[in-house]
C-alpha cells in the first residue's frame, strides 16, 4: 500500500529534507503547499491519507487551516510539523482535530514511522495510540468535574480551561461546537465571576485553583 502524503510548509528546506525522509519509502509525497490556502485547497483536491503542516504561514496559521478541513468534512490525518513544543500549539492542535504533533528534530525514522502508523490506523481509535500529549491535552478539555465552592458553571469552566491552554475564542467554539459569540458570553462570565481584568489573570485563577494540571 502506498501512503500519499501532502506536505505543508513555507519553509524550501524542510520541504526538500522531508522528501529525503521518505525516498525510498512506502509514503510517496503527492503535493506541496506554501500557504494556509493552499493547503486547504491542494487537501481537498488531492485527498491525501496525511496532511503533514507547519503552525505558520505567510497567509495566516495552520490551525485555521485544519479547522477548515474539518469543517470541510476532509477525513485523512492530520500531524503538526512544528519548530518548538510550545503549550499553545499543542493545545490548538488538539482543539482543532490534529492527530499528533511532531517536533522538526525529530529523526527520520520517527517521522516516517509517525506517518506510516498514522496512515495505518483504521479507527480514530487506533490513531489515538500516536497522539501522544494531543490526547492528554483533550482530556483535559472534556473534564467536566467543578468544584463547589467555585463561581463558574461547568461550562465556564471548560471554557476556562481552553483559556489557560491558550486558545482564542474562535478556536475555543470550534472544539466546544459553540458559536464564537456564545463563547465571548461565556469569557466576560467568567472575567466578571473571578473579578479579574483579563484572559491572562483568569488563567493564573484557574492554574491556581488546579483546573489545569
Amino acid at each position: 500500500m502506498t501512503i500519499r502524503l501532502l506536505v505543508a510548509d513555507p519553509q524550501p528546506v524542510t520541504r526538500a529534507g522531508l522528501v529525503a525522509f521518505f525516498g525510498g519509502s512506502d509514503v510517496e509525497i503527492v503535493d506541496f503547499a506554501e500557504t494556509a490556502e493552499q493547503t486547504v485547497a491542494k487537501a481537498l483536491s488531492v485527498s491525501p491519507d496525511v496532511v503533514m503542516l507547519d503552525a505558520t504561514f505567510p497567509d495566516g496559521s495552520g490551525f485555521d487551516a485544519v479547522q477548515e478541513l474539518r469543517k470541510a468534512g476532509f477525513t485523512g490525518r492530520v500531524v503538526f510539523f512544528l519548530a518548538s513544543d510550545r503549550r499553545p500549539d499543542v493545545a490548538r492542535a488538539a482543539a482543532v482535530g490534529a492527530d499528533a504533533r511532531l517536533l522538526k528534530t525529530a529523526s527520520q525514522t520517527e517521522v516516517v514511522s509517525l506517518v506510516r502508523e498514522l496512515a495505518l490506523a483504521t479507527t480514530p481509535e487506533a490513531a489515538q495510540k500516536y497522539s501522544g500529549d494531543l490526547r492528554r491535552v483533550r482530556r483535559v478539555m472534556r473534564l467536566r468535574q467543578v468544584d463547589p465552592l467555585s463561581p463558574l458553571t461547568a461550562r465556564e469552566t471548560q471554557v476556562l480551561r481552553h483559556i489557560t491552554l491558550g486558545l482564542s475564542n474562535k478556536e475555543i467554539a470550534f472544539s466546544l461546537k459553540l458559536s464564537v459569540d456564545t463563547v465571548k458570553e461565556h469569557v466576560q462570565n467568567i472575567l466578571r465571576k473571578l473579578e479579574v481584568n483579563d484572559r491572562a489573570q483568569a488563567a493564573v485563577w484557574a492554574v491556581r485553583n488546579k483546573l489545569v494540571p
